[in-house]
Parts: structure tokens; C-alpha cells; sequence
């Protein structure tokens, strides 16, 4: 499976904090449950990663 293939499947997921002071993303599918946790800067570059990524998929549409 690459970035590209598109699926046909539900998935629920959740950013927050956690009690640990980590960000957690979880993802739920077809009762798979995927906890990601990051300390906080690690998050901040993952948040630069989506942003960077919504930019260049902006710039894709427009074509």
C-alpha cells in the first residue's frame, strides 16, 4: 500500500494530550486500535509535516 492507493475502509482518529505530558494520536479501524505517542516537539513536526504536505495538495488541486 502506498500514499497514492486509495482504500475503502472507516477509521476514527484522535489528537489530546495525554496525563504523561505526550501528544497522542490515536486511530481506530475495524477494531484495530493504534495509540501514537510523541513528545511534544516531535509533535510540532509532525504538525509542520501535514501542513507542509496540505500546501503541496493545494498546489496539486490547482493544476
Amino acid at each position: 500500500m502506498g500514499i497514492n492507493n486509495e482504500r475503502d475502509i472507516e477509521a476514527n482518529m484522535q489528537i489530546g494530550p495525554t496525563d504523561l505530558g505526550m501528544v497522542r494520536i490515536f486511530i481506530e479501524a475495524d477494531g484495530v486500535e493504534i495509540p501514537m505517542d510523541f513528545d511534544p516537539e516531535e509533535a510540532d513536526e509532525i504538525a509542520e509535516e501535514i501542513k507542509a504536505a496540505a500546501m503541496a495538495a493545494r498546489a496539486v488541486k490547482k493544476r
